[in-house]
């Protein structure tokens, strides 16, 4: 196997010291002339010279990587995340190292030990599962800089949610304003900080509105579109003439479900989903959904994560994104 072009070997053959190929290769070589800086690019792109990154992290102290922990990687939801921070981490010249771990605090930890074990420069933990164990004694004592996404119930550090309580009482205001009165809540089992937000604003709306609560119309699930398509089943035993679902994934598995015992929507049941993933605007019919800003979210989190990474006693910061309904037509006034 052929040995990995070397520094040196650019230097060699473009006539120049190694130091002058270092400068001019970091940005720094403006006291060299433009033939020379030239002759050096040129050399490099013929040889197909890549730098070594562990030697640069030695000066640097500084591996430029990211950690990004997020519970699934196949949730629609946390691919644009995740595409978001990618945007900005290339234009900072970041490279994003991103795990998804299925809600197993185990793995997790061995992720974020791991991490450690490789100088990572800062951690967005978008996972519910992480707990203040591993705020204390991995990222605080190794003074890693972190910043918390919405799911994760802890008050500690950066944080980044969107308005999970508002954006739920803007589905439910939707379907009341249409008629309905029966409302079922379709959401996970074991609810997440953000979810458990979303529950809260179904309950406000249902007693600003005088509506007792019905057991039965609490259907729980897993939170995947398998979870929605075994929720039909359930659905269709209540007397349920709408649905919120905690989010669109789980939505558009009551698609199915419902399909397949003959219900249509929104003819039988109008249907609101949350997030407003792609797919939500090609189903059909196209979902009635709340969209959250996710890709801006992504963004931001990276944003702000390089800010704690230059300036870590900064004051805690927690921002908050608005969400907003986006009408399509899986809704319809009750007759």
């Amino acid at each position: 196997m052929n040995a990995k072009v070397r520094i040196s070997d650019v230097a060699k053959e473009a006539g120049v010291s190694v130091t002058t190929v270092s400068q001019i290769l970091n940005g720094k070589g403006q006291r060299f002339s433009e033939q020379t800086r030239n002759r050096v690019y040129a050399v490099r792109d013929q040889l197909g010279y890549v730098p070594d990154f562990n030697a640069r992290n030695l000066i640097t102290r500084s591996a430029k990587t990211i950690g990004v922990l997020v519970p699934n990687i196949g949730n629609p939801f946390f691919s644009t995340f995740i595409r978001g921070i990618e945007k900005q981490a290339m234009k900072s010249q970041f490279i994003p190292v991103i795990f998804g771990a299925e809600n197993d605090p185990d793995v997790e930890r061995y992720y974020i030990e791991e991490l450690i074990k490789r100088t990572v420069d800062g951690l967005i933990i978008a996972s519910p599962t992480v707990g203040q164990e591993e705020m204390d004694h991995l990222l605080d004592k190794n003074h890693i800089p972190y910043l918390l996404i919405d799911q994760n119930p802890l008050n500690a550090g950066d944080r980044i949610e969107t308005d999970d309580k508002t954006g739920a009482c803007l589905a439910m205001r939707h379907l009341l304003e249409l008629g309905h009165r029966k409302i079922a809540l379709v959401f996970p089992k074991e609810p997440s900080d953000n979810i458990m937000r979303r529950y809260q604003g179904y309950c406000d709306i249902l007693a600003e509105y005088q509506i007792e609560p019905q057991e039965d119309l609490l259907i729980t699930t897993e939170l995947t579109k398998k979870g929605g398509y075994l929720a039909a089943a359930e659905l269709v035993k209540t007397d349920a003439t709408a649905v919120f679902a905690a989010n669109d994934e789980l939505a558009i598995g009551l698609y199915r479900g419902l399909k397949e015992r003959g219900k249509k929507i929104p003819e039988d049941y109008s249907i609101v989903g949350y997030d407003n993933i792609d797919l939500s605007q090609y189903v059909d019919p196209p979902l009635t959904t709340v969209e959250q800003p996710v890709y801006e979210m992504g963004k931001i989190a990276f944003q702000k994560l390089v800010e704690r990474i230059k300036e870590p006693q900064k004051e805690a910061d927690e921002i908050l994104l608005p969400v907003k309904l986006i009408t399509r037509q899986s809704t319809r006034e009750l007759k």
